[in-house]
C-alpha cells in the first residue's frame, strides 16, 4: 500500500496567509495562520495592505508549516493553493508562489475554490460531516446555502443578494464603534444584552412561499444594515448610545441568525436531510449554532469547524486540493487567479431537489 499524499495548501486569499500539510485526508502534519493586523485601523480589509502583506510573510509562513510537520518541500507529493474568489492582488501571492514551488520540485498544482475549501473544512475535523448534508456557508465575502448529495455536485439554493453576513457584521461592528472584525466584537458586546429590546427587520425573512419561489431560500442584509445605522443615529441624538449598545448589537446578531437559521431549515425540511455543515467565519458563532441545534431538534446533525478551521486557513485548501486531484484534475504554469472564480460542480437549483 503507498503512503498517504503530502499535500502543501496555500491560502492569501484575503487576509490571512496560511500553510499546512496534510497527510491523507485528515492527519493534519502543520499549520501556520498569520492574521493581518493593520486592517483593524480602518474598520475592514484594506486590498493593497494585504496583497503586501503576503509578500512580506508567505515565504516564513510556507517555512513554518513544512518545519512544524517535519518534511521538506522535496517530499511534498501535491501543491493546492487558492485560485478564486477573493482579492486579486492577495490571490497573485500565493497563486505565484505555489506554482514555482511546484514547478521547481516537479510536483502537480491544484488550483482551489476558497468555498469549496470551506466545505471542506468542517470534514477535517468531524469524519460524519459527509454528503449528503445542508451546507450554509457564511463568511465576511459570501453567504450561501447549498444541498450536497455528494463531494463535487453542489445544488445552490440561495445566495445573498447584496451584502454577506459576514460584511454586515463588519460594518455593524463599525457602526457601533465595536472595531474590526466586527462579528467576534459584536458577539461580545451582545451577551448582556437584550435582543428584543431594539426590533430590527429581517429582510426576506417572510418572502417566498415554495422552494422554487426566488425569494424562499435568497438572503439579504442590506436593509439591515441601513436600519442599523438609522438606529444608531438617533440614541445619538438621544445621547443614549453608549448604554444601548449590548441591546442593538443583541437585537442585530438576532436578526442575521433568525434569517440564516431560517432560510437553512427550509433547506432542511425540502430536502430531508437533517445534517447541516456550516463553514465560513461566521459558522463561529455561537448565537448562530445555538439557534440552529436548537431548530434541528432531536436527531439532526449539526456540524461546524473550530475557531480555527473557520476562519481562512491553508488546511482546507490542501483537503479541497486532494479531492480535486483524485478527480485527475491539475493545473500548469498558466493556472491564473481569478476574483470572481466560478465555483466548479455549482449548479442554481429552482424548485424541488432530491431527498437525501
Amino acid at each position: 500500500m503507498s503512503a498517504p499524499t503530502l499535500v502543501l495548501g496555500i491560502e492569501t486569499s484575503c487576509d490571512e496567509t496560511s500553510a499546512a500539510v496534510l497527510r491523507g485526508e485528515r492527519d493534519l502534519l502543520g499549520h501556520v495562520i498569520f492574521t493581518q493586523d493593520v486592517h483593524q485601523l480602518y474598520g475592514g480589509v484594506v486590498p493593497e495592505l494585504a496583497s503586501r502583506a503576503h509578500l512580506r510573510t508567505v515565504d516564513d509562513v510556507v517555512d513554518g508549516a513544512l518545519r512544524e510537520a517535519g518534511v521538506r518541500l522535496e517530499e511534498i507529493d501535491l501543491v493546492g493553493v487558492t485560485a478564486g474568489p477573493g482579492l486579486i492582488g492577495a490571490l497573485l501571492v500565493g497563486l505565484a508562489w505555489g506554482k514555482a514551488a511546484a514547478w521547481a520540485a516537479g510536483k502537480p498544482v491544484v488550483g482551489v475554490h476558497h468555498m469549496e475549501g470551506h466545505l471542506f473544512a468542517t470534514h477535517l475535523e468531524h469524519p460524519g460531516a459527509e454528503p449528503p448534508f445542508v451546507a450554509l456557508l457564511v463568511s465576511g465575502g459570501h453567504t450561501m446555502l447549498l444541498w450536497v448529495p455528494a463531494w463535487g455536485e453542489y445544488h445552490l439554493l440561495g445566495a445573498t443578494r447584496d451584502d454577506a453576513a459576514g460584511e454586515a457584521f463588519d460594518k455593524a461592528g463599525k457602526i457601533l464603534g465595536l472595531g474590526y472584525p466586527g462579528g467576534p466584537a459584536i458577539q461580545r458586546a451582545a451577551e448582556p444584552g437584550d435582543p428584543k429590546r431594539h426590533p430590527l427587520p429581517r429582510p426576506l425573512f417572510n418572502r417566498g412561499e415554495r422552494p422554487g419561489d426566488a425569494e424562499y431560500y435568497d438572503m439579504s442584509f442590506s436593509g439591515l444594515k441601513n436600519a442599523l445605522r438609522l438606529l444608531v443615529r438617533g440614541l445619538e441624538a438621544e445621547g443614549r448610545l453608549a448604554e444601548e449598545v449590548p441591546h442593538v448589537a443583541a437585537s442585530f446578531q438576532a436578526a442575521v441568525v433568525d434569517v440564516l437559521t431560517e432560510k437553512t431549515l427550509r433547506a432542511v425540511k425540502q430536502t430531508g436531510c437533517r445534517r447541516v455543515v456550516l463553514g465560513g467565519g461566521v459558522a463561529n458563532s455561537r448565537a448562530l449554532r445555538d439557534s440552529l441545534r436548537e431548530r434541528l431538534g432531536r436527531g439532526g446533525e449539526l456540524y461546524a469547524p473550530s475557531p480555527r478551521l473557520s476562519t481562512d486557513n491553508a488546511a482546507m485548501i490542501a483537503r479541497a486540493a486532494l479531492f480535486r486531484w483524485g478527480r485527475g484534475e491539475t493545473g500548469g504554469l498558466d493556472l491564473n487567479a481569478r476574483a470572481d472564480l466560478p465555483f466548479p460542480g455549482l449548479v442554481r437549483q429552482s424548485g424541488a431537489v432530491a431527498r437525501g
